[in-house]
């Protein structure tokens, strides 16, 4: 079953007596497991598109299927448990908590999850997840205190802390500089190959689109060139302690499913 499929879905914005049409047909379905970039420029629609996948929209109209529930009619606290329950997000300007500890930014989201851990256990959670992503001698450091690829690091921890089966990152790199950033993207690859993370890069930028198993190409609303971008075959040579032999999964090179289909 697709982690996401979208049939014919349009988005239109009323302002005053103006109707804006900003998505006009969208289509799409993105399989679990994949690490697929969502390109566009600005104005393409691409912000909009990711806003409804993400669940931080809803359409005008259309079907959006999300894990086998249909959730293009939720409202607006409906769609804030789905994305603490199954999504996360990392953001170009990392959005962490100032003179708040790396540990206690990523342990946040865990007091409005579901699982009601003990501050102990939500601690050592969080503790666990910086670990992981090479930051355990920062973890009692406040943003201020961290790198820009510190920062990133903390966001991402945060965005895994509940274990979602989908993480969405919007421009991830584009405050960073270019090693840095070929860091962060180089987790994001084994993130997917060793965990099976489903991974939405959201980027206009071509070299950050390469890094993804295939493209999904965005303009004027509508998704156009659908095609497979080569899988990358980097190495993981962050500081991250996540494993770096894990094989790719067996949906390297895939073509773009950009189509609607039967009903999941």
């Amino acid at each position: 079953m697709p982690l996401i499929q979208m049939r014919d879905i349009f988005k239109t914005y009323h302002l005053g007596e103006v109707d804006v049409p900003v998505l006009k047909g969208v289509s799409l379905q993105i399989e679990p497991g994949e690490l697929v970039a969502l390109m566009g420029v600005s104005g393409s629609g691409k912000s909009t598109l990711m806003n409804i996948l993400g669940c931080l929209d809803h359409p005008s109209s259309g079907e959006y299927w999300l894990d086998g529930q249909e959730v293009s009619g939720l409202s607006s606290d409906q769609r804030a448990n789905l994305r603490n329950r199954k999504l996360g997000f990392v953001f170009q300007n990392f959005n962490l908590l100032p003179r708040t500890s790396a540990l206690d930014n990523v342990a946040m989201p865990l007091t409005y999850s579901a699982q009601h851990l003990s501050e102990r256990q939500a601690r050592q959670r969080a503790a666990d997840m910086l670990k992981r992503v090479g930051l355990d001698d920062r973890m009692h450091h406040e943003p201020s205190q961290l790198s820009g690829g510190q920062q990133q690091r903390v966001a991402i921890a945060r965005a895994l802390i509940n274990s979602p089966p989908l993480l969405f990152a919007d421009e991830p790199t584009g405050n960073l500089d270019s090693r840095t950033s070929q860091e962060v993207l180089e987790m994001f690859t084994q993130l997917n190959r060793q965990d099976g993370l489903t991974i939405i890069l959201v980027t206009h930028d071509p070299h950050v689109a390469q890094h993804a198993q295939r493209i999904i190409r965005i303009h004027d609303g509508v998704i156009v060139a659908p095609g497979s971008a080569p899988a990358s075959s980097l190495s993981f040579s962050g500081r991250s302690q996540i494993a770096a032999s894990e094989t790719p999964g067996s949906n390297q090179g895939q073509t773009d499913h950009a189509a609607s289909g039967g009903q999941p």
